[in-house]
């Protein structure tokens, strides 16, 4: 039997709110448009063992977080998704709200709890009876000044999502903005849960191996040195979980266009240290559609996926480990139903 597949990273926007977002321009033309339910089922064939998806913020703008519009017009957006209530040319059918297991919308962590808990109240408000399926936030620190993940709110911030029950997916580069975001993400974990009872601790969801810098030739560069290390230090707190996903974006151009097999072997060496770190108990399948697909093709969805089942295949996992890593650890982490 086909194990069950969620892809637990994947963004989806209507093409009347693309300028809402925070990388939209003009010119933008390889992400422009509607990425809606149907364009991802034919872009992944819409395989039978898919069972479902978790739905990550797209980095709507919100002026240093204090507009809140576009992020709950976002949330709007995908409620209709996730309780079957498309409206025309929204790309998406009543039929597809069961395929939406899980929603992480954006939240202002950076603000501290206080203004934290107003705007979760304005977001069940218009998710309205979708929030059952809001299973955490997102707030990017990869574009951030540094320092933003140590500041006392945003720890503040992070406690808070704790105590209420909901994970945080953190998205952090390496490769555009050197290891201090990796040291951070080590610090700031400490932090959150400093002093915090062990069922309140807030469940950390790594994005995107913490994009390492995949034009490294050799292992013995400093840059995948300091990676490494942050990749066993961020294990060994057993609520940190990490996605297989996001590889594409940090590939060099030339080698976008290979063939999965071409790829998988370029980019071994950090699949390899991700697998010993965390294991197949704490890894999860993501694709990161469609950001995976500008250079890469309208093929990306189901070369990373072949690129995993060679992850399979060459640690020599068996059923119930590629269960985790397909589907168990995103239903564990997600806590999805």
């Amino acid at each position: 039997m086909a194990i069950p597949i969620i892809d637990s990273h994947i963004h989806l926007f209507p093409e009347a709110e693309i300028s809402s977002h925070c990388w939209y321009t003009p010119e933008n033309s390889s992400l422009n448009g509607r990425r809606s339910v149907e364009e991802f089922r034919v872009q992944t064939g819409s395989p039978p063992q898919l069972a479902g998806f978790v739905f990550i913020e797209a980095d709507r703008k919100n002026d240093d977080s204090k507009d809140w519009t576009f992020p709950l017009q976002e949330i709007d957006w995908v409620r209709r998704i996730a309780t079957g209530q498309p409206r025309p040319n929204e790309g998406h059918t009543a039929e597809d709200a069961k395929l939406c297991v899980g929603i992480i919308p954006w939240a202002p962590v950076v603000l501290g709890a206080d203004q934290l808990e107003r705007y979760l109240v304005k977001a069940e408000e218009t998710a309205g009876p979708a929030w059952e399926k809001v299973k955490g936030f997102r707030y990017l620190l990869q574009d951030k000044p540094n320092g933003t993940a140590l500041d006392e709110k945003f720890i503040e911030g992070l406690k808070l999502l704790g105590k209420r029950g909901y994970v945080f997916d953190l998205g952090v580069d390496q490769h555009r903005r050197g290891r201090i975001q990796l040291e951070e993400a080590v610090d700031m974990i400490d932090r959150a849960h400093d002093g915090v009872e062990e069922e309140e601790k807030v469940v950390f969801i790594l994005n995107h191996l913490c994009k390492p810098d995949l034009s490294i030739i050799s292992q013995t560069d400093p840059a995948f040195i300091a990676w490494r290390t942050a990749m066993f230090t961020l294990s060994k707190c057993k609520k940190t979980y990490m996605k297989l996903s996001g590889l594409f974006s940090e590939l060099p151009d030339k080698l976008k266009t290979q063939s999965a097999e071409d790829i998988f072997s370029a980019i071994l060496p950090w699949l390899a240290v991700t697998l010993a770190a965390f294991g197949p108990s704490r890894i999860m399948f993501g694709s990161d559609w469609p950001v995976c697909t500008p250079g890469t093709g309208d093929d990306a969805w189901k070369k990373w996926h072949n690129i995993v089942e060679m992850v399979c295949d060459l640690a020599g996992l068996g059923p119930d480990d590629q269960e985790r890593l397909w589907s168990g650890t995103a239903k564990e982490a997600y806590k999805l139903d």
